[in-house]
């Protein structure tokens, strides 16, 4: 397994997919700062052509609990495109760069192969979350945000945290779907598919019901008159999870590789 982790870490390292994905994350925080430093003042932000002349942004404040607010809808949205890129490319490189025959006949069980690749697959995005967390809190302390309390923070990072870990959970089916359709172009149609339908089946009014509309509900991306997911979706969430990381594993270990 050691040796396992070892190789994927080292193949993520010499990627610049790694790369990729923290500049997502870091444009996430950043267009955050910016909505929040127009909200500040929306006078000032016309005259630097960064709002309409005839534009406004209303109902919202420019405080802490707007920008935390914030950082957890991006991390149900847009956590799952990264997150999702990041399985797609763990689980679908070996087949899109015909590594996969190289990769099984090394004397490494089939199945630990796999759970590296998940093991690194949250690795991966947990130290997407910090850094997307640290540079929010940078940038609201740069901006002076009010609102700043203790526990205010902490409760907003806590539903960053938990946002990031069903999304992460969520996408293990799209690992799946790489590897079972032999490359890229799978993963990311089931990414997509996941991301669309859980935005309609949320709107609608049944995402407690739907696994991957339950970040949006726990984050609140919804709406704070949406219904929480309660424990039935929480359970959804984490039932898919292990669905993926099972069906992976048993693909990976009884599929034949013979192209």
């Amino acid at each position: 397994m050691i040796d396992a982790l070892f190789t994927e870490l080292l193949k993520a390292r010499r990627s610049r997919v790694p790369w990729v994905t923290a500049l997502a994350f870091a444009v996430a925080a950043g267009v955050g700062g910016l909505f929040m430093f127009i909200l500040q003042d929306q006078g000032r932000a016309r005259s630097l052509g960064l709002l309409g002349t005839k534009a406004s942004l209303m109902g919202r404040d420019a405080d802490w609990p707007t920008y935390l607010a914030f950082l957890a809808q991006t991390t149900a949205v847009g956590g799952m495109l990264v997150f999702g890129l990041v399985s797609v490319w763990l689980f679908g490189r070996e087949f899109s760069q015909n590594t996969v025959k190289d990769l099984l006949a090394l004397p490494t069980a089939r199945t630990t192969i796999v759970l590296a690749k998940f093991v690194v697959a949250g690795l991966w995005c947990l130290a997407l979350t910090v850094q997307l967390v640290l540079l929010g809190l940078v940038i609201g302390s740069a901006l002076r945000l009010p609102g700043w309390s203790a526990d205010l923070v902490a409760s907003g990072v806590a539903t960053v945290a938990a946002t990031a870990a069903m999304t992460m959970l969520l996408t293990t089916p799209i690992a799946f779907a790489a590897s079972a359709g032999r490359g890229y172009l799978p993963g990311v149609g089931v990414m997509m598919a996941a991301i669309f339908f859980a935005q309609v089946i949320a709107a609608l009014g049944y995402g407690r019901y739907f696994p991957w509309s339950v970040p949006a509900l726990v984050s609140g991306l919804v709406g704070p008159d949406s219904d929480p997911p309660g424990l039935l979706g929480l359970l959804l969430v984490l039932f898919v999870g292990v669905v993926g990381v099972v069906a992976a594993a048993l693909w990976w270990r009884n599929a034949d590789q013979d192209r």
